[in-house]
């Protein structure tokens, strides 16, 4: 019989136990810590297709930044507040190209109507002067051929190609004709356009070796091509470091994104960490912490604000308006540790974001 009454009373305290554990379970979960991490990521053909994007790229920026909070939520689900992820993605940026052309050669008349008395151009405002005045009603994209004496130290003779493009005039260097001799050519053009696309990045990987070019730049050549007479072209190249390639109209585009705890955002968030030098800056040299025991210097959360705030104008004088800062810091409360705080630029300071 006292079997039966033990075993009835062990019963009844597992029964009335579920409800205080699952409590038990609840507050453990509510003070799990939030996991933050750092990503660089670029897109991949297989992200392209899953946020159907049929062409491999975003149309514009904002479409970017519409898709990708959720894709990130998706890649990293663990992930909260405090996050920072970059991602790399392909951009449709055209560059525009010639529907029509004609070519000209300036003449000593035009020089002199124009108020050039030298007889040449000396600077890109007086070409782009000369074009607004021959061609007054220019069609959007019309590529002008233009002939021209320049003065650069010396007057020299140039043909570059000027494409009239939502009512500005954009330059496309041209080729010289001791260039498209060096590029194999009998004659001052290219028999083809495949011929010129081919030719071209090999001739610009020699044109601007000492020009420091970097990864991204694109430029707009104009090249002359035959075809039962002489016709001329733009086309854009672009560089990725080390070889020149036709442009594809797509661009390489990277955001940075910042988890707000709720949802991914852009963000422009840096996390920094304190350096010796930066506590010195702020007469915290000697332990390079910030004391915040009771009663200690930078117990308050705003002197600490006080102090990042001048670090942070001391080291990034040029930051813009909005810029963000996640800035770790020593701390010493009895045992060392390591504290955060966010900010942001607002005006001329930092606030506690």
């Amino acid at each position: 019989m006292k079997k039966i009454f033990y075993s009835f009373a062990l019963l009844s305290l597992l029964f009335t136990s579920c409800t205080p554990m699952e409590d038990i379970y609840a507050e453990l979960d509510a003070q799990e810590k939030v996991i933050s991490g750092e990503a660089i990521y670029t897109l991949t053909d297989a992200d392209y297709t899953a946020l159907d994007l049929s062409f491999g790229n975003f149309s514009t920026l904002d479409d970017a930044k519409s898709a990708l909070p959720d894709f990130l939520a998706g890649k990293y689900p663990a992930w909260g507040k405090e996050s920072l992820a970059e991602v790399t993605f392909k951009l449709y940026s055209p560059k525009s190209t010639e529907s029509s052309f004609v070519a000209y050669t300036v003449s000593s008349a035009d020089y002199a109507a124009g108020g050039f008395t030298y007889g040449n151009f000396s600077s890109s405002s007086d070409i782009t002067s000369f074009l607004d005045t021959k061609y007054p009603d220019a069609a959007n994209r019309l590529l002008v051929s233009l002939t021209y004496k320049y003065y650069s130290g010396s007057v020299s003779t140039l043909n570059n190609g000027f494409l009239r493009v939502n009512g500005a005039w954009e330059m496309a260097s041209g080729i010289s004709d001791a260039e498209y001799t060096a590029m194999g050519e009998g004659f001052a053009n290219f028999s083809s356009t495949t011929e010129a696309l081919t030719k071209i990045p090999v001739f610009l990987s020699d044109k601007f070796k000492y020009d420091g070019k970097e990864a991204g730049d694109i430029v707009s050549i104009m090249y002359k091509y035959y075809s039962g007479s002489v016709i001329s072209k733009v086309a854009n190249f672009v560089f990725n470091g080390t070889t020149w390639s036709v442009y594809s109209n797509v661009i390489n585009e990277t955001i940075k994104f910042g988890h707000d705890g709720t949802n991914w955002v852009p963000d422009n968030t840096i996390k920094y960490t304190l350096t010796p030098a930066d506590y010195t800056l702020v007469d915290n040299g000697f332990y390079n912490n910030f004391d915040v025991r009771s009663g200690k210097a930078e117990e308050l959360e705003s002197v600490r604000l006080d102090k990042i705030n001048t670090i942070l104008l001391n080291n990034f004088p040029s930051d813009e308006e909005g810029q963000k800062y996640i800035v770790s810091y020593n701390i010493y409360n009895g045992a060392n540790g390591v504290w955060s705080l966010a900010v942001i630029k607002e005006g001329s300071v930092y606030v506690k974001q």
